[in-house]
């Protein structure tokens, strides 16, 4: 389940609740479009803004109409004790794999770092995604950590940040990663506008904020990558240059969460206070775009 195309999708929310009814219509467009996974209550799913109730009804709906794609559940949280709690609840729900970021309020070290996930790794019976993720945790894992942590058992994917843009770079910088890690340990990239020249470069997965919108686009440029055609996988990439600046200038999860409120799959507000959605002008340069690129229905 770490290879491929991996779909983070938004969890639809306002501050009476979760969404359940436009979570599922969601999860709906991912299993038509039979993605290789699901990843629900990553960044894109704003696992942080809920609390343990609430995150594990959103892996039971997950769970339940994920129609046989495999579901990988984030089980980030400031305390162990919590991650632990986490797994255990994503486990008896029968998730077939967890994602973890090394969250925390104070700057943690290399050594609380592999702590945590020796600690969690030892209480999984499911496969373990590591989630490298410095904007959010504002922790920078080393090459060496990152090959100690990969040792243990259970982890079996690495969640890294965007490649450099240029090909020959990126590959660089994954075969310097790979050179660290066990051979059946996959690396993943996120950031969307990344993915192309990522895959291209050797990573086995693109982990998707846009997939979890917009699946048969994210599985077309995948698809392209992971069969040789690098040339069509970065012009398909490059095309959606226009919707990758509005994620850089506003954030991935603005974006979509706006993107799924204009094709009336959520309701606006979508996101928990004190995030706030796009403003009108923002939302406006979004329409546009989005018909220039035939995204608007």
């Amino acid at each position: 389940m770490f290879t491929g195309l991996s779909t983070f999708p938004l969890t639809p929310m306002n501050e009476s609740g979760i969404d359940e009814k436009a979570f599922i219509q969601l999860l709906k467009r991912l299993t038509s479009a039979r993605v290789d996974s699901i990843g629900v209550l990553g960044s894109t799913g704003s696992y942080v803004y809920l609390n343990r109730e609430e995150r594990l009804r959103v892996t039971q709906l997950a769970i339940e109409y994920a129609e046989g794609i495999p579901v990988m559940i984030g089980i980030s949280s400031l305390r162990t004790r919590d991650v632990l709690q986490l797994a255990e609840d994503a486990q008896k729900a029968g998730a077939n794999g967890v994602l973890l970021a090394p969250v925390s309020y104070q700057q943690l070290t290399e050594d609380e770092v592999f702590s945590l996930y020796e600690t969690v790794t030892k209480s999984l019976t499911v496969p373990l995604c590591v989630y490298d993720n410095p904007s959010t945790t504002h922790f920078r894992f080393s090459d060496d950590l990152h090959g100690k942590i990969a040792r243990l058992q259970q982890v079996r994917s690495i969640k890294i940040p965007g490649v450099p843009k240029d090909l020959v770079s990126a590959k660089e910088r994954v075969e310097q990663l790979r050179a660290h890690i066990p051979s059946d340990v996959t690396i993943g990239v996120s950031g969307d506008a990344y993915a192309a020249v990522g895959l291209n470069a050797g990573c086995e997965c693109w982990y998707s904020v846009l997939g979890g919108l917009y699946p048969e686009i994210c599985l077309k440029i995948t698809r392209s990558a992971i069969t040789g055609r690098s040339a069509e996988a970065e012009s398909q990439s490059a095309h959606l240059d226009p919707l990758w600046k509005m994620f850089q200038s506003y954030g991935s999860l603005r974006v979509v969460a706006a993107m799924a409120e204009m094709q009336g799959l959520t309701i606006n507000p979508s996101l928990p206070l004190p995030l706030q959605g796009l403003n009108e002008i923002a939302r406006r340069e979004l329409a546009n775009i989005l018909t220039m690129l035939e995204l608007d229905s």
